[in-house]
């Protein structure tokens, strides 16, 4: 029987001692500059504004997106907006320095990356592909963006914002 127990406490101790990166919640460091912290908080408050206008009118939002014709329909126009939507909302807590786990720091960093990536590839589908569509989605249905050059270029200003506040909050070692 002790030889059992002590199998268990020391597997126990094993499996605890290596998850703890899964599971303890650390500060954010500090940011290399303020100007990376203003940056992360202006990419914050761009995505909050999306977010909550495409969530305000989901449905028509999916409808939009239906409307793109992307390849393979309407599963596909469904999953890039769930995906568009949750990448803009997790992508938060990285960018308003919230506790969290370091792999969570990660993954919120990296949706961070992933929403402009989506917008470019959109804004690239609508400009090169024979779509008569007269909303983008940038602000879901509630306001009408015309689809046009502009949105590749707010698109590729969204990555230059990720990219910043990603280099000024990087979570990972820093070289000094």
């Amino acid at each position: 029987m002790i030889k059992i127990t002590t199998f268990v406490v020391n597997v126990t101790r094993s499996y605890t001692e290596s998850m703890n990166i899964f599971v303890k919640a650390t500060p954010a460091k500090k940011p290399r500059t303020p100007e990376s912290q203003k940056v992360a908080y202006v990419y914050s408050f761009v995505l909050i504004v999306l977010a909550l206008s495409q969530l305000s009118n989901f449905n028509d939002f999916l409808t939009l997106l239906e409307s793109f014709w992307l390849p393979g329909g309407a599963p596909v126009a469904h999953l890039l907006g769930g995906i568009i939507v949750v990448s803009e909302v997790f992508a938060l807590p990285f960018l308003l320095g919230m506790q969290l786990s370091p792999l969570m720091r990660v993954i919120s960093m990296g949706l961070g990356w992933l929403v402009p990536l989506k917008w470019l590839g959109l804004a690239l589908w609508l400009n090169l592909t024979v779509n008569a569509v007269s909303n983008i989605g940038f602000l879901g249905t509630t306001v009408r963006l015309t689809p046009g050059w502009w949105a590749v270029f707010f698109s590729i200003a969204l990555g230059i914002l990720a990219a910043w506040a990603s280099w000024g909050l990087w979570p990972g070692k820093r070289k000094q």
